[in-house]
Order: C-alpha cells, then sequence, then structure tokens
C-alpha cells in the first residue's frame, strides 16, 4: 500500500491520519491550517512571539485531543474554537481579562454607526494594530463578539464575568477604536 504524501491528502485522510498519531498527516495538518489559525492567535496577543508561541501550543493541543473531534460539524470549526479557548487560558494566566463589572445603559446609544463605512478604507493590518493597542478585556471581548461572531451571554460565560460587563468592554472598545478610526481617516485619507 503507497502511503500518500501530504499534498495529496484530503481533510478528512488528514484527520484520521492524526489520529493514529501519523507525523505525515499531522505535518499535513500544519501546513493547511498553521496560517489561519496564526490569525486567530494574532487576535488575541500583542505580538508575533506570543502569537506564535499560542500557535505552537494550540496545535499541541489539537494532536492531544483530535480524538474527542468526532466528524461533526466544521473541522476548522473544532480547531478555531480550540485555539480561542487556548488564548483565553493564557490571559486567564496572566490575569489580563475584564476585572470591571460594572452596567453601561442604553449602550446601543453610545455606537456611532457612521463611523462603521470609513472601516472599509482602512488597510486591514492598521484595524488589527488599533485592536491590538484596546486594553487586553476590551480586545478580547471584541474579538470574540465582532469577529469570532459569539453571543455576549456565551463570551460572559467563557471569561467568567456578567453579561453587562461583555456589553460593557464592546462598547469600551468599539468607542476607543471609532476614534482611532476617526484619527487615522483625517491624518491618512
Amino acid at each position: 500500500m503507497r502511503l500518500l504524501c501530504e499534498d495529496e491528502m484530503n481533510e478528512q485522510q488528514i484527520i484520521d491520519g492524526c489520529k493514529k498519531q501519523d507525523r505525515n498527516a499531522q505535518k499535513a495538518l500544519y501546513e493547511k491550517y498553521s496560517r489561519v489559525m496564526y490569525g486567530v492567535c494574532l487576535r488575541y496577543c500583542s505580538d508575533a512571539e506570543s502569537a506564535k508561541d499560542l500557535l505552537q501550543d494550540g496545535f499541541i493541543k489539537i494532536f492531544a485531543n483530535i480524538q474527542s473531534f468526532q466528524d461533526k460539524g466544521s473541522f476548522e470549526g473544532w480547531m478555531k474554537r480550540i485555539f480561542i479557548n487556548q488564548a483565553l487560558e493564557n490571559l486567564r494566566k496572566d490575569k489580563k481579562l475584564i476585572q470591571t463589572t460594572d452596567d453601561l445603559q442604553n449602550y446601543s446609544d453610545m455606537i456611532d454607526e457612521s463611523t462603521d463605512e470609513s472601516m472599509y478604507k482602512i488597510p486591514e493590518s492598521e484595524l488589527l494594530k488599533m485592536i491590538y493597542e484596546l486594553p487586553k478585556g476590551y480586545s478580547t471581548v471584541f474579538n470574540l463578539y465582532a469577529i469570532e461572531n459569539y453571543s455576549h451571554k456565551q463570551i460572559a460565560e467563557m471569561l467568567d464575568v456578567t453579561e453587562s460587563t461583555s456589553r460593557s468592554q464592546y462598547v469600551r472598545a468599539r468607542q476607543i477604536l471609532q476614534e482611532k478610526v476617526k484619527k487615522y481617516i483625517k491624518e491618512n485619507l
């Protein structure tokens, strides 16, 4: 029986190979998904070195827990969840997550929707930089809500905070980002 090269394997063959701890399959999995997962890591880390460490930790967890993937739903989504959980675990260890529990009343009134269209004119790298510059709690909630599409209820459970804290952190993140976007547009566009 001929062994398949990494570039000849489809996703199911890669998963099956990884479940058997086949090094070629593990290499193929890394090569196929490392770029996407590195992007996820960058959203939760303040620098490239931390993101690389998180990428390494995430793949170690993937390889250690791949037996638990039941071929239900998206494999990439399953992996992304592991990377996000690893990032949140690292943030908890560093005690950089949300400490506040205050509630903002009528938070939707505080969001300037007109800024959103301007964001399309800004390079993605600049937007990512703006998000990185947010306080860690704000950027974490912003990433989970705006990018990963988790609800405030899910975020509250993941971060062990109240839903109102998640909402207020998101609103504050948006306010800061809107100011940064306005400043960038004024100075560069």
